[in-house]
């Protein structure tokens, strides 16, 4: 039981050093690898409530909400209690965040250049993730 053939430890490395190549390139945004995952989502579609963004990132409320009070804080997003359901915390991009976007768009190429492999096996690969994760998502569900 070598720590080598655990493939835990390749997906738990490979995951550090994206981390750490994204921390580089979202430096001079002054986001970190999570704030710009929430910035992505809201990018798409936006307003999002926190429950919904939770879903999209797969992160739980005592993750998220510091997240998003430090993206409230930098002036990038506001929160506020839906008018629907006062349950309910909706996401919105201020006009700061929403400008942001313009200089993130050329984080992806970045990264993919970083990753030295071309589109077919960066396909390839997120094929094989996705399909990882759904697997230990049903393991973990009815295990």
């Amino acid at each position: 039981m070598l720590l080598e053939n655990q493939v835990c430890f390749d997906v738990h490395a490979a995951s550090r050093a994206l981390d750490g190549v994204y921390r580089k390139e979202l430096r001079e945004l002054g986001l970190t690898y999570p704030q710009y995952l929430a910035m992505m989502v809201l990018w798409e579609r936006q307003p999002v409530t926190v429950k919904e963004l939770g879903v999209a990132l797969r992160l739980d409320s005592g993750t998220l909400s510091p997240l998003l009070k430090r993206l409230e804080v930098a002036g990038l997003v506001h929160r506020e209690r839906s008018a629907a359901d006062e349950r309910s915390v909706l996401v919105r991009l201020t006009p700061e965040g929403a400008g942001l976007r313009r200089r993130a768009l050329e984080v992806p190429g970045r990264i993919f250049e970083a990753t030295g492999l071309d589109l077919a096996e960066v396909l390839e690969l997120q094929g094989t993730l996705r399909r990882l994760t759904a697997a230990l998502d049903e393991a973990a569900d009815h295990g």
